[in-house]
């Protein structure tokens, strides 16, 4: 506490020496110290991401904002956060034209509004001092790069391909040639959804609305059938179920590749992507409300700002959010209800969450897999193994056989009969899981760990044991796994290592310490043993059956319970 205090009369110390110096010299005839209470706060607000506040002080203080610069940039970049991008604009042409200030923000929105009134040649202009300004180490010069290039697609019609940024410069080069409606417009987004070393499903929708707007309406069926209905992203569940529906014109209502704003505002989407996958969130938002600047229609892309907010723990903003997507927006007002209970489940716990959860599923138009799917995840996470079931029942019937996500959800359900200790389904699930996708390595974890536990195939279970681990040798759950069948093999030497390694990872884990106390006492560390027996038993994660048996242990130890 104290650290922060002196911190913030450093601050004060340094603001009020500034503003007696500004003062002496004449070159801040208009500050008052009675600014200061609500310049502080405005400053405070906006480190802190709390827009509404700081734009609230900063109005109050904007008799000085053109002699503070610095203290001006970071106002228009809350007025931008808050999605308030058309005033952030005003304000920087007000600013701008007084002050004769040339920065990078600056000079970037106003290239925006230039953008987003299509006056390309206003564009250019700008992109000369842009260039003058710009920090070239930085994300500054790729977007510089970028303005130049698509400008001088958007006044000549020609291709002007951006080079040395690897797949950035292919993902810029599809659309390029979307733009001009270019034949090999669908042959790279083709190349992009085959692209490897991260997650390029988002073209596929762009591949999708290419073939619609060209009529070719039985491809883009023939297409959608692909589409995992359990593990895709969001906005191409969307477009299936768009698809299934014959609801094509929906893909052109939310974007054209013959609209320069719609094209810029996928760019700075990606842009957006990139700074959030940085854990920088607030870059992200920032730019990610300059593309709903540009094409507010794609109302989709919003759900990178929930991502952003529950990451940053702003559950106001968040809340704010997720109200753009309502009950017509299908996969999307799903996402909205999950979070929303997410929220409330960490806030007022299972009971009330699960009321406001049943409440809107009753009234819940899409009837996607993927719901029934999340569900069934939501209730086995609480417990509810009966619901869990009922709830994968529903999405094994709505999905193909063979779907990944089929055996998916097998393992999934076999679990939840798995608690239940309905052993027979849960083997048959289990077992049918690894028949579609042999050697899954969670598969092969949970159903050996299943059958050492009922001490039961300990042989089989090694190999398939051994199997995960060579697949998953960093998997904590799985070298627990490992070591515990090294045990129950009476193998205690390799034993204590894997259960030892596993810990390392999982200190905390009741499991795993309470499995590390078992080996220990059957090396004779039995001091050693109760150790971990304790920390195991005060968990907050175990729970009373664990408990129970532990307790028995430090009072008897093994060799009476065995």
């Amino acid at each position: 506490m104290l650290p922060r205090i002196l911190q913030f009369l450093f601050i004060i110390f340094i603001f009020l020496y500034h503003s007696s110096l500004f003062a002496k010299t004449g070159e801040n005839k208009n500050f008052n110290q009675r600014y200061l209470s609500n310049y502080f706060s405005a400053q405070v607000s906006h480190e802190n991401g709390d827009n509404d506040k700081a734009i609230k002080y900063f109005n109050s203080t904007k008799s000085i904002l053109r002699d503070y610069p610095d203290y001006f940039d970071k106002y228009i970049q809350s007025l931008v956060l808050n999605g308030k991008v058309s005033e952030a604009i005003k304000q920087t042409k007000f600013f701008s034209s007084k002050n004769k200030v040339n920065n990078f923000q600056t000079i970037f929105l106003l290239t925006i509004d230039s953008i987003k009134n299509n006056n390309f040649e206003q564009v250019k202009n700008h992109l000369v001092t842009m260039n003058m300004v710009l920090n070239p180490s930085t994300y500054e010069q790729i977007i510089f790069q970028i303005l130049k290039s698509y400008n001088k697609l958007f006044l000549d019609k020609n291709i002007s391909e951006i080079k040395n940024y690897g797949k950035l410069s292919k993902i810029l080069l599809a659309f390029q040639y979307c733009y001009l409606d270019d034949d090999k417009t669908n042959n790279y987004f083709v190349n992009l959804l085959n692209l490897e070393g991260g997650d390029y499903s988002r073209y596929l929708f762009f591949y999708l609305s290419n073939l619609i707007n060209k009529n070719e309406y039985a491809l883009a069926k023939k297409t959608s059938l692909k589409i995992e209905p359990i593990t895709s992203t969001l906005l191409i569940l969307q477009s299936k179920d768009w698809i299934n529906q014959s609801k094509f014109k929906n893909f052109s209502e939310i974007f054209s590749c013959k609209s320069e704003n719609d094209i810029l505002a996928e760019i700075f989407f990606l842009l957006s992507n990139l700074y959030s996958s940085q854990e920088d969130y607030t870059a992200s938002n920032f730019y990610l409300n300059i593309s709903n600047f540009l094409n507010p229609k794609f109302k989709f892309n919003l759900s990178l700002a929930s991502e952003n907010y529950y990451l940053m723990d702003k559950n106001k903003e968040l809340k704010n959010i997720l109200k753009n997507f309502d009950d017509k927006d299908g996969i999307y007002y799903w996402y909205r209800v999950k979070k929303e209970f997410e929220i409330l489940k960490e806030k007022e716990g299972k009971e009330i969450s699960l009321n406001f959860l049943n409440s809107k599923i009753k009234k819940l138009k899409v009837k996607s897999p993927k719901v029934y799917f999340d569900l069934g995840n939501i209730y086995k996470n609480f417990k509810d193994y009966e619901k869990s079931i009922q709830n994968f029942n529903i999405a094994l019937e709505e999905i193909s056989k063979e779907s990944v996500s089929y055996a998916d959800i097998l393992y999934r359900r076999g679990g939840s009969y798995e608690r239940m200790k309905e052993y027979d389904n849960a083997d048959k699930d289990l077992l049918l899981s690894l028949k579609l996708i042999p050697d899954q390595p969670y598969v092969l974890n949970y159903l050996a760990y299943s059958w050492l536990e009922r001490k039961i195939n300990i042989n089989q279970s090694m190999e398939m044991l051994l199997n995960a681990y060579q697949q998953r040798s960093d998997d904590p759950y799985i070298i627990d796994s490992v070591g515990w069948a090294y045990y129950l093999t009476k193998d205690y030497i390799s034993a204590e290592k894997y259960l030892k390694s596993a810990l390392l990872i999982m200190p905390d884990d009741p499991i795993v310490n309470d499995h590390y106390g078992d080996v220990l006492w059957k090396l004779d560390m039995k001091l050693q043993a109760g150790y971990y027996w304790k920390a195991a038993a005060l968990s907050e994660e175990a729970d009373e059956q664990l408990k129970k048996e532990i307790n028995k242990k430090l009072i008897f130890g093994l060799n009476k319970l065995q």
